[in-house]
């Protein structure tokens, strides 16, 4: 379907205009060479520009290792607009995707000319003029805060031409009231809507379809795919037009976005926003009286159904025995049940409204859902319950994975009831995504590229190509365009204490002090859970002599922010510290971590994917965990070094490195650092 599709897509206008030849781009004396931008030519970056050309010319898929530096988004945007076909990137993290919109791609219409290029994001982040006109006459607004902000939306929506919240700079992202206005799907009445033609997402669907380049996460990417295989094909199913190739950059995160949305995850959250929106839409429409009764009994089953729940304390939690649950609290879950159903049966009668079928079915699909996490045993799916915490200024809750990672569906799920503490989430998640993918990934599209700085384990692409279902591939390496040996030092120190003994934290503390004093702060310390930066935290505050940024305090962007600004500051970060951070020069100087990041074994996703190693005859600990821990720890560690001029030092305070034989895995994983053991190198190489 998808290459009958391509071959009609309509191609760049070559009468008017001739894009250059890789070689007349990016070669000495070329196209790049004269731009304003110093200029260095990089071989690794003509090999990788060739190798996705020949790709997309062939219809075949590519995986390519490129180290930082590399310059790896203008090796694949160049061939992407010479195919003279449409072409998806899709990115890891929005800090990429605004990076290629707001700076790659203007810089290449400086040296091109113009070029027809669309940035898309979930629906999430768009305004829906419908909902802010219902809003307006049937007003649910909480406190002075929602209706300043309603107040500043609405004045900025006569003048937006795209509807991204983004635009509007004093909206908090946690704001309750933007999650009230956003066009997620769920409320859409797509062509019957009074707004349908101004619609925004209508605006941005058609920019799509102009366009040869379309920009978007792989949150969107897998979101649009979710929908679309639900949807059996529908031809106005998702949002995404179809593509003759599609680029995965920072491809590394796939199987963890991809497990999320083939999977489903039920909150007490939805049901509180879906209460809301029906009251908020259908509130003193003729017919729908009984109605608010109805939102208000939901409401008060649900907050019983997820406090009934088997949970202890905060985390992912197994959920091996619904059975149980059900033979116990049974009466919890067919209550919710029979409201979604009743739900059900009110709106099918409201003929005459065109809100009602989109939340009926949204009332259905709820059902559905909730009625698979409670009943089905499907194969190839582990069930599990996640309870996060939010307070103490936005601190994160401590994940029971390597670096946090938090399943989100499109940020539906990740709004916050203000009234309450902690949300609850039902989950299922697939166990193995490589069947999925190949299928609906590899098996459709004409030519997928998978690029990242961190893809091998040992020089090698098995692991990863395994665990996305990527069968034919041709393969790449592309050496960093660092000089790893002279620019970075990595210090093992040689008398720590395994992570797990008592004594680790103290003698980490120690360690750190004594490092930060040599580098004068300037230094990332990042950590595998949160409770052990607060400790390691609280340790150090009354001692070191430098500004300590801790993460949860503010937003990312911020404390990035103050970061940069703030002379020999030190940052304590968790999660997403970990990757999709850049910040040149001196202002970091080190980047120590405490732990080889392996996954907890007891996390319930992470437990049956070596159970079903285990059964296949195979050794979980060597065949999963060793090999995404080796990707995360280079992820952190990439933090470092980001351009020709920034010199550092890494530090890792977990011995098993040196002295377990799966620490030589590591070792080869990692890029060609100067190794030491000695603290008196770290104070040469700062000396120097």
């Amino acid at each position: 379907m998808m290459e009958t599709a391509a071959a009609q897509m309509p191609s760049i206008d070559t009468q008017t205009r001739v894009l250059p030849t890789l070689h007349e781009f990016f070669a000495p004396g070329g196209i790049l060479a004269g731009s304003p931008l110093p200029y260095e030519f990089r071989p690794g970056q003509m090999e990788m520009a060739k190798a996705v050309e020949r790709a997309m010319a062939e219809r075949r898929h590519l995986i390519v290792e490129a180290g930082t530096g590399t310059g790896k988004t203008l090796a694949y945007l160049l061939p992407a607009l010479r195919t003279g076909q449409r072409v998806i990137i899709s990115t890891g993290t929005k800090a990429l995707q605004d990076q290629l919109y707001f700076r790659d791609i203007p810089f290449l219409e400086s040296l091109l000319g113009n070029l027809r290029v669309c940035m898309m994001k979930g629906r999430a982040n768009y305004l829906c003029r419908h909902k802010l006109v219902a809003l307006r006459s049937q007003p649910i607004l909480s406190g002075l805060e929602e209706i300043d902000q309603y107040r500043q939306v609405a004045e900025w929506e006569q003048n937006t031409l795209t509807g991204d919240r983004a635009e509007i700079s004093g909206l908090p992202e946690s704001s309750a009231l933007w999650a009230k206005l956003d066009a997620r799907s769920d409320a859409c009445l797509g062509q019957t809507c009074p707004s349908y033609q101004r619609c925004f997402i209508t605006e941005m669907r058609r920019a799509a379809l102009e366009a040869d380049i379309i920009i978007v996460n792989h949150h969107l990417f897998f979101a649009d795919l979710a929908v679309k295989r639900e949807a059996s094909g529908a031809p106005d199913a998702g949002i995404l037009p179809e593509a003759a190739a599609v680029v995965f950059d920072e491809a590394h995160e796939l199987e963890e976005v991809a497990s999320s949305y083939f999977g489903l995850s039920v909150s007490n959250v939805r049901f509180e926003e879906l209460a809301r929106d029906t009251d908020t839409m259908l509130r003193g429409k003729e017919g729908a009286d009984r109605l608010p009764a109805i939102t208000q009994q939901l409401r008060d089953r649900a907050r019983m159904f997820f406090a009934g729940l088997p949970m202890s304390g905060d985390g992912r939690q197994p959920f091996s025995a619904r059975e149980e649950f059900l033979e116990t609290a049974g009466d919890l879950y067919t209550g919710v049940r029979a409201t979604l159903r009743r739900m059900e049966d009110e709106m099918g009668a409201l003929k005459e409204i065109d809100e009602a079928p989109g939340l009926r079915k949204r009332v259905a699909r709820l059902r559905t859902e909730l009625e698979f996490l409670l009943e089905s045993n499907a194969a190839n799916i582990v069930y599990w319950l996640e309870r996060r915490a939010f307070g103490g200024g936005g601190a994160p809750t401590d994940r029971s994975s390597s670096v946090g990672r938090v399943n989100e569906r499109n940020g539906r799920e990740s709004r916050m009831v203000r009234s309450q503490s902690r949300n609850t989430f039902l989950q299922a998640t697939p166990i193995d995504v490589s069947e999925l993918l190949s299928e609906m990934v590899f098996e459709t599209i004409p030519t997928v590229v998978l690029t990242s700085a961190t893809l091998t384990v040992q020089g090698g692409f098995e692991h990863m190509r395994k665990r996305l279902g990527m069968n034919e591939a041709r393969e790449l390496v592309v050496p960093s365009h660092f000089r790893y040996g002279e620019q970075a030092l990595l210090y093992l120190p040689p008398d720590m204490p395994d992570p797990r003994e008592p004594e680790f934290p103290a003698a980490a503390a120690e360690c750190i002090r004594r490092v930060l004093d040599i580098t004068k702060g300037r230094a990332f310390c990042l950590f595998t859970s949160y409770s052990q930066m607060r400790d390691l935290y609280e340790r150090l505050l009354p001692v070191l002599d430098y500004p300590i940024l801790l993460h949860g305090t503010a937003p990312r962007k911020a404390l990035l922010e103050e970061f940069r600004s703030t002379p020999n500051a030190v940052l304590f970060g968790t999660s997403s510290f970990w990757q999709g951070v850049d910040v040149q020069g001196e202002a970091l100087s080190c980047v120590i971590i405490d732990r080889l990041p392996f996954a907890v074994p007891s996390d319930p996703v992470v437990q049956a994917r070596m159970k079903v190693i285990e059964e296949a005859g195979g050794k979980p600990f060597f065949d999963y965990q060793v090999p995404e821990a080796v990707l995360t720890l280079k992820q952190g560690f990439g933090r470092l070094i980001r351009s020709l001029e920034d010199r550092g030092v890494l530090v890792l305070l977990d011995p098993r490195i040196r002295r377990q034989r799966y620490g030589q895995t590591f070792l080869a994983s990692l890029p060609p650092y100067r190794m030491t053991t000695t603290i008196t190198d770290v104070e040469k190489f700062f000396e120097a």
